[in-house]
């Protein structure tokens, strides 16, 4: 491998102080300038003794059209509707919801990382930042699930939009990934309506009592609707609702496509407050009206909102967000994003309040100090050599390795399966019950080593992901330097450190400019071969993932549009605002 490992392009990307982990003190392999593997070694060794004995394939599982552990049917908290607003506490379920308290905390050691970006409101509303959660105004019951799900001190994006849904904003909020989005609105959603269900819900069968294909089943009347652009995403969200749910007699769904329909109908037909769904599915729904309506609805967030909003999804989305019979001016929305292209700005414009809060944490489309970013250089041929050498030269940890092609991720499971790699893969093509499994597998440590495309791009947040592998950067035009801030957001998340390697080739090129221009803005050396991209003028970068940064619009068609026009920069985001907007500093607060 003539490029790889070469000593200086490794010691030029030993930047980051953030990145100390006992577990990877190596975290960039040491190198001594000869080519890797040994040439007295096999060409592709087999796994060391250190991970784990890898687990067969099981050809016969996911034909089997017996009984199933879909994520749909997850247990959630239920109660007999007889006890009052809050329901009494259940041990055994909060163990399987929040897992043993000893694996609870969420933040990581470095969590001060987070709470250093600077957060700017640039909408036409301002609220006041919470300092903590028992500040925050929550029901006790609420309080105490956020400590039970392991959240101490609110992230940047969490302090501001608690008051704002607290307050009945509208909120746009675009922040890092991994700094909290998710608990963000479900938080001050879920405890607006605590105590509250009698009175909104609509009336559905006791669950305790409930004979399934007797009873009277109940169309789904949801409070709450929470759109997300992958099934993946939309089972997390589930996962983390049905923590905040605990004792809130709120039913929370999901439903997403792959799964069987029957079964997910007959969830929504015993009840549903909060519903969390992918795009299609739900709009299969509520084309049955008997089983679905959203006329109850009182909040609707888009989560990862810039993935969702192509326009091939436009007929579609006109279609979720009137919601057949959602009540005009009785909805809170929501929307939720990493990044903030013009079509989100176009959805805002039409479906949010004038009067809403608009929050930026960061930089849109930025990752943050906590990943450790090294860039190899390789050859095509040489990659599955580099993998290898990168594996073998750092302790086993949990690593998700993004390639661009399903045939690639299908031939790099077998190819580390047979070294003895205890890996998994997934990719659209699989069947929803072989995505589900992988990625139960992974989450559970059974196969630490993930190999799949960017559908795991997005959301994504397994405890413990140490290390994030671009066998294959993203393409730029598939997803581009988005898409790559995205795949290494699945580590580092909320305080924790992490690692993201990425191999690069000669096809590459189209992505090096904006690749070198990310590496200098959080802090990274650039490694010699993508010197010749370095812009002569660094401290006039413009960064493509700039969600905000449009050279066709003008001041009428940029989202705050009219306060451009008032003297402000006309190609920003919200520009009028942000020449007010301050950032939420505080040096008392300690962030």
């Amino acid at each position: 491998m003539s490029d790889w490992g070469n000593e200086d392009k490794a010691t030029s990307n030993e930047v980051v102080d953030s990145f100390d982990i006992g577990d990877l003190a190596a975290a960039v392999p040491e190198v001594n300038g000869e080519a890797k593997p040994n040439a007295a070694k096999p060409a592709y060794p087999e796994a060391s003794d250190n991970w784990i004995q890898r687990v067969p394939y099981n050809y016969n599982e996911f034909g089997d059209e017996g009984k199933h552990d879909w994520e749909h049917n997850a247990a959630v908290y239920e109660f007999d509707g007889e006890i009052g607003d809050v329901g009494p506490e259940h041990p055994a379920l909060e163990v399987q919801l929040f897992g043993e308290p000893e694996t609870r905390k969420k933040q990581g050691v470095d969590f001060s990382n987070i709470t250093e970006l600077e957060v700017f409101q640039e909408g036409p509303a301002r609220v006041d930042p919470i300092a903590n959660f028992e500040d925050a105004g929550l029901h006790p019951a609420m309080l105490n699930n956020v400590k039970l799900a392991g959240y101490e001190t609110p992230t940047p994006i969490q302090r501001y939009c608690l008051p704002a849904i607290k307050m009945c904003y509208d909120v746009v909020a675009v922040a890092q990934t991994g700094s909290g989005k998710t608990a963000a609105y479900l938080i001050p959603i879920l405890n607006a309506l605590m105590g509250k269900a009698k009175k909104l819900a609509a009336p559905r069968p006791n669950p305790a009592a409930f004979r399934e294909g007797i009873d009277q089943a109940v169309r789904a009347e949801p409070l709450v609707v929470i759109v997300c652009p992958s099934r993946e995403l939309a089972v997390q969200v589930f996962s983390e609702a049905r923590k905040f749910c605990y004792r809130t007699m709120l039913r929370p769904c999901v439903i997403y496509g792959g799964g069987p329909v029957m079964e997910q109908r007959a969830q929504l037909q015993k009840g549903c407050d909060v519903l969390i769904a992918s795009p299609g599915r739900l709009i299969d729904f509520m084309n049955n009206p008997h089983v679905l309506s959203l006329r109850r609805v009182r909040y609707m967030v888009v989560d990862e909102a810039d993935e969702m909003l192509h326009d091939d999804w436009k007929q579609d989305w006109d279609t979720i967000m009137s919601g057949g019979e959602i009540e005009e001016g009785n909805v809170r929305y929501m929307l939720f994003s990493a990044t903030f292209p013009k079509n989100c700005r176009d959805l805002a414009k039409n479906h949010l309040a004038e009067t809403h809060v608009r929050l930026r944490v960061g930089r849109a489309g930025s990752t943050h100090r906590n990943i450790k970013q090294v860039v190899y250089e390789t050859a095509p041929y040489n990659k599955k050599a580099a993998l290898i050498d990168l594996l073998e030269s750092l302790p086993p940890t949990r690593t998700i390795i993004f390639v661009n092609a399903k045939r690639t991720a299908d031939e790099l499971d077998d190819f580390l399966y047979n070294l003895k790699f205890p890996c998994t893969s997934m990719h659209s093509d699989r069947t929803q019950k072989e995505r589900e499994a992988a990625l139960r597998g992974f989450r559970s440590g059974l196969s630490p080593i993930l190999i799949t495309t960017g559908l795991s791009a997005r959301g994504i947040d397994v405890r413990n992901v140490m290390h994030v592998i671009n066998y294959d950067l993203p393409s730029m035009d598939h997803g581009g330097i988005e898409e790559y801030t995205h795949r290494i957001g699945r580590t580092g998340r909320i305080g924790h450190r992490g690692m993201a390697s990425s191999f690069f080739t000669e096809r590459d090129e189209p992505i090096a400019s904006v690749l070198t221009r990310t590496l200098l803005e959080t802090g990274q050396e650039v490694p010699e071969f993508l010197s010749a991209y370095i812009p002569e003028d660094v401290s006039r970068l413009r960064f493509e993932a700039d969600s905000d940064f449009d050279e066709t619009e003008t001041a009428a068609d940029n989202f705050g549009g009219d306060d451009a026009a008032d003297g402000g920069d006309a190609d920003t985001w919200g520009a009028g605002d942000a020449a007010e907007a301050q950032p939420a500093v505080e040096e008392d607060s300690g962030w």
